[in-house]
């Protein structure tokens, strides 16, 4: 930002611009407001934690990279908690390895344990051989599920209290967005500022898959709606949580997947579904 730019709280050089709040930030308040709202909505989904182990996703990338450091500082002050680092290779040739790397970085600076699960042992096949084998299907469609079963089966098998998978507010107003067209958390560019202002390890590099996600088309939608109306993504983001209230109800328990048992829709669970799809292309065509 421009040097003339002063600070909302303090009057000192403002090192970002939040339209959407009416503020200005300098560096130590910025990074203390992040750190204050990950507190909040920490607070929010895990009440009434007692202690224990807690799993965390680390990618590499700046979210998770960002979402660790938080994670850490946020149980360090609290209850006795066990952090692990969960990182997912999905077995992507020249993107993964050194966002591995940098997970690893991040961890031994840390100071927590961090495991590294792989596709190609777990699953029997990777994002790169699915990609070949189904060419009928975007690789996102099938990566983003085995990589949540991945990271579930890791939480479970250390016996983790809960699972933190860190999302920026983009991706989750992007996700409202898709969610309602089929049927307070930290905008994208201040997770990046934050990791920059604090020093934290983490990969920039772009998976080489991405261009051919269904997202890209929401992310720009919402990236224009926020541009001509600041504080869209809050308000997004805001109606998914109210409707959320209003269908409020007891659920019956969920049918577990034949094959696997987790958790499931229907008999087979998605995860399922797309390893047997890959086993068997021709269906996919």
């Amino acid at each position: 930002m421009a040097g003339d730019v002063r600070c909302t709280a303090c009057s000192s050089e403002a090192v970002i611009d939040q339209p959407y709040r009416g503020r200005h930030a300098c560096a130590p308040h910025f990074v203390a407001s992040v750190e204050e709202r990950f507190r909040r909505e920490m607070h929010r989904q895990m009440p009434r934690f007692a202690g224990g182990t807690v799993a965390v996703a680390l990618s590499g990338g700046k979210d998770s990279a960002v979402t660790t450091a938080l994670a850490h500082r946020y149980f360090a002050g609290g209850a006795p908690t066990k952090l692990v680092a969960i990182t997912v290779d999905e077995g992507i040739e020249g993107y993964r390895p050194p966002t591995v790397r940098a997970a690893a970085e991040l961890t031994g600076r840390l100071g927590i344990e961090h495991r590294v699960v792989r596709a190609a042992a777990a699953l029997g096949t990777t994002t790169d051989k699915a990609a070949e084998e189904i060419p009928g299907l975007p690789p996102c469609s099938y990566c983003g599920v085995w990589r949540r079963r991945l990271l579930n089966d890791a939480a479970r098998e250390l016996d983790a209290q809960a699972l933190v998978v860190g999302f920026n507010l983009d991706d989750l107003a992007q996700t409202v967005l898709m969610n309602l067209v089929r049927g307070a958390q930290v905008p994208e560019r201040e997770v990046y500022l934050y990791a920059r202002l604090t020093g934290l390890p983490f990969d920039h590099g772009e998976c080489p898959y991405a261009g051919r996600a269904q997202r890209n088309r929401f992310r720009e939608i919402v990236w224009q709606l926020e541009e001509d109306q600041p504080g869209t993504r809050q308000a997004l983001l805001r109606t998914q949580r109210e409707l959320a209230d209003l269908l409020d109800r007891p659920l019956s328990a969920p049918t577990r997947c034949r094959e696997c048992g987790a958790p499931a829709a229907t008999d087979l669970c998605r995860a399922c579904e797309l390893l047997r799809l890959a086993e068997t292309p021709s269906e996919a065509m």
